[in-house]
């Protein structure tokens, strides 16, 4: 890491020349995905309270980023943990530019037609093992099949659902079950950490995925380091297995 680069706060559409958005321009061709994951973690790696509150762990100015991220791509995926606790609406409220399609990953169907992302705004999809998906909508969102994987919906046959209605520009905003399937898999092209200077001391940790037992099994990663007002965002280019 051999610099900061300060991330401008310029609405989604005027942000052609920042080189940590670039990859989401680039034309992404028939039959592929490019996945972007996201997290926003405190300095010691949590990104939720052991109740589960995570609403301001990085600043205003991350929660922009995250909202010009939405406005560049075809749709956003969340878990149902992140419905369940935080209720989001996904639309692009704080920059210019198109709110992406919602897609909510719900294996055994166990939302309901209460929360906002299935009343207000824009597309929904609720994805669900084949099992579960017996209603033809929940509130406003369509209900689709995925079969299981290994772990929850199988990340495969999440990406090829999407192609197949045109959606190929993905954004897995969370949290960080979701978010740590598709890393697990193979199937992120780029990952966004954002860093905020808090400490925890406990809570929902960042990347719940197994444990190593030797350091030499662990990933390490190359990235470059953005300021994003009082936060740390690093960019993070991956090679795709899935």
């Amino acid at each position: 890491m051999d610099h900061i680069v300060e991330v401008s706060t310029r609405p989604a559409p005027d942000d052609a020349s920042d080189p940590l958005f670039a990859p989401l321009r680039v034309p992404v061709a028939d039959g592929c995905s490019f996945v972007l994951g996201r997290v926003a973690q405190s300095l010691d790696g949590y990104i939720a309270t052991r109740e589960g509150e995570s609403v301001w762990i990085s600043g205003p100015d991350d929660l922009r980023h995250t909202h010009r991220l939405r406005a560049l791509c075809d749709a956003v995926v969340v878990g149902a943990r992140t419905i369940r606790a935080d209720d989001p609406l996904l639309t692009t409220r704080l920059v210019e530019g198109p709110s992406p399609v919602r897609v909510v990953l719900d294996p055994d169907r166990r939302l309901d037609a209460t929360y906002r992302v299935f009343r207000d705004g824009p597309e929904t999809l609720l994805l669900c093992a084949p099992e579960a998906a017996t209603a033809g909508r929940v509130g406003s969102a369509l209900v689709l099949p995925v079969p299981r994987g290994p772990a929850g919906l199988d990340i495969g046959a999440i990406l090829a659902l999407l192609r197949a209605r045109g959606l190929r520009r993905i954004f897995v905003e969370g949290g960080g079950v979701t978010v740590s399937r598709f890393l697990a898999a193979g199937a992120l092209d780029r990952l966004h950490v954002t860093v905020a200077p808090l400490v925890m001391g406990g809570g929902v940790p960042a990347f719940p995925l197994p444990p190593v037992e030797r350091l030499e099994e662990g990933r390490r990663f190359a990235w470059t380091a953005h300021r994003v007002g009082a936060d740390i965002l690093l960019d993070i280019p991956l090679v795709r297995a899935a």
